[in-house]
């Protein structure tokens, strides 16, 4: 049986043992332990927080909260699209600066939206790796930095193409030429190759960009050209998709000068040409043009000289007429301007002299005497205009240069964002 003096003293334990738990509980209290922080998206990653050292007085420590990141393309994603856009979003916290650049470092431009987002502006380079970095603040307005990769896919096919003309002086009738190897097969595909091309002339000039075919396009002034005008011609290509597994892998641009003005009208039922220099008749030559058929009869209509070659070899059967035709040629001449694809040139031909002039005996092309096919040579370029009239053989745009076969409201028209 207790005495009454033990009560006091059972008293004093319980309140020492009472004060130790409270003194734990703070003790708990005060080592600060955080729970994760989640967030983040494709590509995103943030090292796991650190618990902070509770302070002697037992006060709780605030962990910082990172910015939370959506990232696509996903980091180490392969097979990327180059046409597939690069955006950065954060759905807590505030972008402060994204960067993209390939393995040579060179930047990929973006913009950041109103909402605060981002995203890429340009197309990427197939089978190139890229790096993203990001800086970003969290809600509580602690730093973050995220980096992330990935490489884009590789093409089945490259698809290749070249801009002409290529830095020279051409003729008032020259038009801008993205002559592709191969098709670009869609409409939406040729409508994205049209808007990333370009075209700047001094002084400004009226023109417009139209499809001859699904491989060539082409930009001409609403009338010839002015003389003397300086233009220059940009193709960001790469990234863009012209068919299934095909991507463009490179960028082209040229510049060039439009020379003197000089436009040749061929009368083939007068048998002359006539040379007009900006504007005036400085030579008038009898000529033979092609002679009545389905295959030698000279095309009418505005054609534009596509290249000068001094001496060649002209073979029929290249242009349909086969040996074992009754037309069928193979003859060596000189002071040839090519003006259509399918074979007709402007070209000396001392052998129908005699009918130069008074009859069309040649088997489509305009024939002149030696001397007068040399001038006419010398004085002119590629891009010089030359139109018939006088036949009933129709000229077809695809046929050469064909942009003047068009009226321009016609010509626009063929544009492939129209």
């Amino acid at each position: 049986m207790a005495t009454t003096s033990e009560k006091p003293r059972r008293g004093r334990v319980i309140a020492i043992t009472l004060a130790a738990v409270v003194i734990l509980l703070l003790a708990i209290i005060g080592s600060g332990v955080a729970g994760p922080i989640l967030g983040g998206g494709p590509g995103f990653s943030s090292a796991a927080p650190s618990s902070p050292r509770a302070s002697s007085t037992a006060t709780a420590t605030h962990e910082a909260t990172p910015a939370v990141l959506t990232v696509s393309p996903a980091d180490q994603a392969t097979n990327v699209p180059p046409d597939s856009p690069v955006t950065v979003s954060a759905s807590s916290g505030t972008l402060n600066g994204v960067t993209l650049v390939d393995t040579h470092g060179d930047k990929v431009s973006g913009k950041a939206s109103p909402d605060g987002s981002w995203a890429s502006s340009q197309l990427l380079h197939p089978a190139t790796a890229y790096t993203l970095s990001i800086a970003a603040t969290g809600p509580d307005g602690s730093p973050t930095s995220v980096s992330s990769t990935f490489t884009t896919l590789k093409p089945k096919v490259i698809a290749t193409y070249s801009v002409t003309p290529d830095g020279s002086v051409v003729g008032v009738g020259m038009p801008v030429i993205v002559q592709f190897d191969s098709a670009v097969t869609t409409r939406a595909r040729r409508a994205e190759v049209e808007k990333r091309v370009k075209v700047v002339t001094v002084p400004t000039q009226p023109g417009a960009w139209g499809w001859l075919d699904d491989r060539q396009l082409m930009w001409r002034p609403e009338h010839y050209w002015i003389s003397g005008t300086k233009v220059s011609v940009s193709t960001p290509l790469h990234g863009v998709q012209t068919g299934d597994g095909k991507w463009v892998t490179a960028d082209a641009a040229t510049t060039f000068t439009v020379g003197p003005s000089m436009v040749s009208i061929v009368d083939m039922r007068r048998h002359r040409l006539t040379v007009r220099r900006n504007g005036v008749v400085i030579r008038s030559f009898p000529v033979s043009t092609g002679k009545p058929g389905p295959l030698t009869e000279t095309r009418s209509g505005i054609k534009v000289i596509i290249e000068r070659n001094s001496t060649i070899v002209m073979d029929s059967a290249t242009v349909g007429i086969p040996k074992g035709n009754p037309n069928y040629y193979k003859i060596k001449t000189q002071w040839n301007l090519r003006l259509t694809w399918t074979g007709e040139f402007i070209h000396s031909a001392p052998w129908s002299v005699n009918s130069q002039g008074t009859q069309n005996v040649s088997h489509g092309c305009t024939n002149m005497a030696p001397n007068d096919a040399q001038w006419m040579f010398n004085n002119s370029r590629v891009g010089d205009v030359v139109a018939f009239t006088g036949g009933d053989r129709v000229f077809k745009p695809v046929e050469g240069y064909g942009v003047w076969v068009y009226s321009y409201a016609k010509w626009a028209a063929l544009s492939a964002l129209v």
